[in-house]
């Protein structure tokens, strides 16, 4: 499975971005993807994740209520919507994939990984 996280960037506190994360390969209706983000300095953190055949989700407290993770099956990628940000949502955001039914919350949960992608935000 390959993964290709896309469109970070840099936004004012309050706005919003969306992200994408786009599956090749051999992907499967068993597919949990995660989010992720690292901090300059900081341990690599859960931040949502959906199962892609029951479209379960879940998300870390920090994000809950501002952030939306989402799928589309047609196309294989999962979104990220973010939305209400602030400048300690700043990080590198990474997409993960596993094999697994439930979404998991750890990094070891996830055997694919896809590149990170910047989101800087401003106060």
């Amino acid at each position: 499975v390959q993964l290709q996280a896309s469109g970070g960037g840099l936004v004012q506190a309050g706005g919003s971005l969306r992200l994408s994360c786009a599956a090749s390969g051999r992907t499967s209706s068993r597919l949990a993807t995660g989010w992720f983000r690292q901090a300059p300095g900081k341990e690599r953190e859960f931040v949502a994740g959906i199962s892609w055949s029951s479209g379960s989700t879940y998300y870390a407290d920090s994000v809950e209520g501002r952030f939306t993770v989402s799928r589309d099956n047609a196309k294989t990628t999962v979104y990220l919507q973010m939305s209400s940000l602030k400048p300690e949502d700043t990080a590198v955001y990474y997409c993960a994939a596993a094999l697994r039914t439930g979404v998991g919350v750890l990094r070891g949960d996830y055997n694919y990984w896809g590149q990170g992608t910047l989101v800087t935000v401003s106060s």
